[in-house]
This record gives C-alpha cells, structure tokens and sequence, in this order.
C-alpha cells in the first residue's frame, strides 16, 4: 500500500486580498513566533521566523499571503522586537505594543510561543489590553521585565 506524504508546512487557502487580517509576533533574541488572525479573530496559521532582516521580509510576505495586511500586534518592542516593529513600520504596517498578559490568565491559558503570538494578535482589537503610543521601556527595570519574560 502506498504511503500518503505529508506537508512538510501548514498549508492555507490565500484569502481574498481585501480581506484584512492582523498579525500577532511573540519575540525572542533569535526567532518571532507569528500568528495571523481574521478581523473576526479567527487564526488562520502560525510560524517561526528567524529574527534577521531576511527573516522579516519572509514574515510579512507570508503574512500577506492571507490577506490585506495593516495592523500587527509585537510584544517588547523596546528589546526583541524593536528592530521587528521598525522594519513592520517601513512596510507601512500600524505596529502596537503588546503588554503581556498578567501571570494568572497565562497559567490558565498556558504559556507556548504560539499561544503568545494568537493573543497579541488578538489584542490589536482590544484598545484596553494594548499601549496605543509604542515606546521602548524607559527605565532599566522596565527594560529588563521585558526581557525577563521572553
């Protein structure tokens, strides 16, 4: 009997071009797990992309490939996802900043790299979970929260 092969990769149904979708990046010193959500909050796939110039330019191209993106959720983006949120910006792409959610709701949730990339997605939708002025932490110790958590 003949074996059926398996995709190496997930593989998706590009969405109409019009349709918008958001994009949710939980990042780290050498890869971003991503995630892309519909408007309704529907996730569509998720992957891991190094945490390069190359490795965003692959990012937003498979992003793109569900549909029109605008909008993009990144967690710190005043450490690892700094260089992230510029380039994002460059692609004309409205970059907000993620806070973290607080340890309670992550122990319930649980904690996996693309559970973290699905909920900043989710959050762009949700002006109350998310900082609308992105910065880089201020404070040493702010900076340092950011990157204890990754």
């Amino acid at each position: 009997m003949p074996s059926i092969t398996q995709p190496t990769a997930p593989c998706h149904v590009p969405a109409d071009a019009a349709e918008e979708v958001l994009l949710g990046v939980d990042t780290h010193k050498d890869f971003h797990a991503a995630t892309v959500v519909t408007v309704l909050g529907a996730a569509s796939d998720g992957r891991s992309f190094p945490a390069t110039t190359e490795g965003y330019q692959q990012l937003v191209s498979w992003a793109r490939s569900f549909g029109a993106l605008h909008r993009a959720g990144v967690e710190c983006t005043g450490s690892y996802g700094a260089a992230l949120a510029r380039y994002l910006r460059t692609e004309g792409i409205e970059v907000t900043e993620v806070n973290q959610p607080d340890k309670a709701a992550r122990r319930r949730r649980g904690k996996t790299d693309a559970v973290d990339a699905e909920a900043a997605a989710r959050a762009v939708l949700l002006p109350e979970s998310v900082r609308n002025d992105p910065s880089p932490p201020t404070t040493p110790q702010a900076q340092l929260n950011c990157q204890l958590t990754m």
